[in-house]
């Protein structure tokens, strides 16, 4: 059953269900993404390590990425993003972007920040520059970037935060919801809404309750993986998740392991991000059908074989774990390459895999 949503040119099409498990395709104007779907994050406006060619091809076959507004309006700004023909043509990427409002890495990252009802106030983790970022001034800089998904900009409370500090948080989040609505966006560009809440489910309920009826794309959960027990993430996907718009596509942010995917999933969500795999790599760790794989453990210095004997990826196709290691304890660049492409393909695949698992298992929606 395909569902035309409110921005023209997107539509998300729902192919079939198992349990609160969902399949489907969100389509876009830079083409179509099964869903469900991981979206590899692209803070900088470049998905670390990774070639836009890399990310298209197969096994991999990245249909959108992630933009950061935070980030990329601090550096390189936006009179240099303007003069590239928006973050697309400037980071040479043909398919879908959804950029963040900027409104998680105010509250996570930035120095000395001041909110109030209007929005806040911050100093820049880069530099300590003063700046002022606002439901507006947000979806201008995501119109200027020119995504395809913009997020609208809402306040992320603590995990363990107060009751009052989370009703402010739902209360603000709200507000400015209505006010990305009314902001002007780049032609054609969807808008999702985030809803808040904590780890309580009845604020969960009361904060889509607002949301739900007004004109988003797609609707987010956003506040969870922020320093909340993994059981307590758990509980609230499994309460809420199925309760989100049926005809609207549903964004978890920021999570998670494989794990966390597949439990979000079953719970009914559709579409994904988190820098665990990228960064995961860099650091060291690889995810591989047999477990994860810490490569830089002693064990690995002589296996000749491959990181993971399951996976098609250039990297395990070329690339022994005795080399990935020497790779990863001298420090080259190359290893945090083949380490990438290896984490991405292993997230793309297993959501192919429960992507699969609803389509065969499951019950194919009419058309």
């Amino acid at each position: 059953m395909i569902h035309p949503l409110p921005t023209p040119g997107f539509a998300f099409e729902l192919l079939a269900t198992l349990g609160n498990a969902r399949a489907g395709i969100l389509h876009t104007p830079h083409g179509p993404i099964p869903t469900p779907v991981f979206m590899p994050v692209g803070t900088q406006g470049t998905v670390k390590a990774m070639t836009p060619d890399e990310l298209r091809a197969p096994p991999l076959d990245a249909r959108i990425i992630l933009g950061n507004t935070y980030h990329l309006y601090l550096r390189p700004g936006m009179e240099v993003v303007r003069a590239c023909g928006g973050l697309h043509a400037m980071a040479g990427w043909d398919r879908a972007i959804l950029t963040d409002s900027g409104g998680f890495q105010v509250f996570s990252l930035a120095k000395l920040r001041d909110i109030d009802d209007d929005g806040v106030t911050f100093r820049s983790h880069i530099d300590g520059s003063k700046h002022r970022l606002t439901p507006e001034i947000s979806m201008q800089i995501q119109a200027t970037l020119g995504s395809d998904i913009a997020m609208a900009f809402d306040q992320c409370p603590p995990a363990d935060g107060a009751p009052e500090v989370i009703d402010a948080a739902m209360r603000r989040t709200t507000a400015w919801a209505h006010r990305c609505l009314a902001a002007p966006r780049a032609p054609g560009q969807a808008l999702f809404g985030i809803v808040q809440g904590a780890i309580d489910l009845d604020r969960r309920h009361a904060h889509l309750a607002e949301l739900a009826p007004l004109p988003f794309d797609g609707i987010a959960i956003g506040g969870l993986s922020v320093g909340e027990a993994i059981a307590d993430m758990y509980r609230i996907l499994d309460g809420f998740a199925h309760t989100l718009p049926v005809d609207r596509p549903r964004y978890l942010m920021g999570v998670g392991t494989p794990a966390d995917l597949e439990h979000g999933v079953l719970a009914g969500i559709d579409m994904f991000d988190c820098v665990m795999p990228t960064r995961n790599a860099r650091n060291g760790t690889l995810f591989t059908s047999v477990g994860r794989v810490v490569i830089s453990n002693a064990k690995h210095r002589l296996d000749t074989g491959p990181l993971d004997p399951d996976c098609p990826c250039h990297t395990c196709a070329t690339a022994s774990r005795a080399y990935l290691r020497h790779l990863h304890i001298a420090g080259e660049i190359l290893y945090n390459r083949y380490a990438t492409l290896h984490n991405l393909t292993f997230y793309a695949r297993h959501m192919a895999r429960l992507r699969d698992r609803i389509m065969t298992e499951g019950t194919r929606v009419p058309a």
